[in-house]
């Protein structure tokens, strides 16, 4: 089980370190230390509910109908493929980042659910992505793979929530995000190509 555990927690990370909306925004926010902890907790428990959703729901799917997982698994790797190669052109062209988020505590807490919950990829990537290799790991290892992915998500947004307060010089230079979308990128292949052959 602590490998499924090992194995959620990769995935997790890999998927959500994927610089969009969601990551700008925390990122944003950490660097003008506004509200931070608020967003952090946003984020955190949005990817909590939706990772148990789509474990617990892709799983009673594939019980229902065992030939779903095959499509599943194509349509994730598929997916993965277009968001890795769409990572590595990103990194072709990347851009700086700056603050200027808004300052009121509501208004951080409602942009934060906007790209939480209303971001069509959130679901892709938490919901079907997530639960569809978690429940390769069986009625028990899903749900050690929903708690390694849920300990990357806590992990990720506490550390660059927090951190881009001391990381602000280089966090904002455009060759930090070629960098990391060049990782992301590679990673998304690798995971595709594991995905399919497994």
């Amino acid at each position: 089980m602590f490998s499924a555990l090992l194995t959620g927690l990769f995935t997790g990370l890999s998927l959500i370190v994927a610089i969009g909306a969601q990551n700008a925004f925390v990122l944003r926010q950490g660097l003008s230390r506004e509200h931070i902890g608020t967003v952090i907790l946003i984020c955190i428990a949005g990817d909590i509910l939706l990772i148990t959703a789509g474990v617990a729901g892709v799983g009673a799917l594939v019980q229902s109908h065992p030939t779903a997982l095959t499509v599943c698994r194509w349509l994730g790797a598929a997916y993965l493929v277009w968001f890795g190669i769409r990572s590595l052109l990103a990194a072709r062209h990347p851009s700086s980042l700056g603050a200027g988020a808004p300052t009121a505590r509501g208004s951080v807490a409602a942009v934060a659910l906007t790209i939480t919950f209303l971001n069509p990829h959130v679901y892709l990537d938490t919901v079907l992505m997530l639960g569809n290799i978690a429940n390769q790991h069986g009625t028990t290892g899903r749900w050690w793979f929903a708690l390694g992915a849920c300990i990357g998500s806590i992990l990720w947004f506490t550390v660059i929530g927090y951190g881009a307060r001391y990381a602000a010089r280089w966090m904002s230079r455009p060759g930090t995000w070629r960098v990391l979308d060049v990782l992301v990128g590679l990673t998304m292949l690798t995971v595709a190509v594991l995905l399919v052959v497994h």
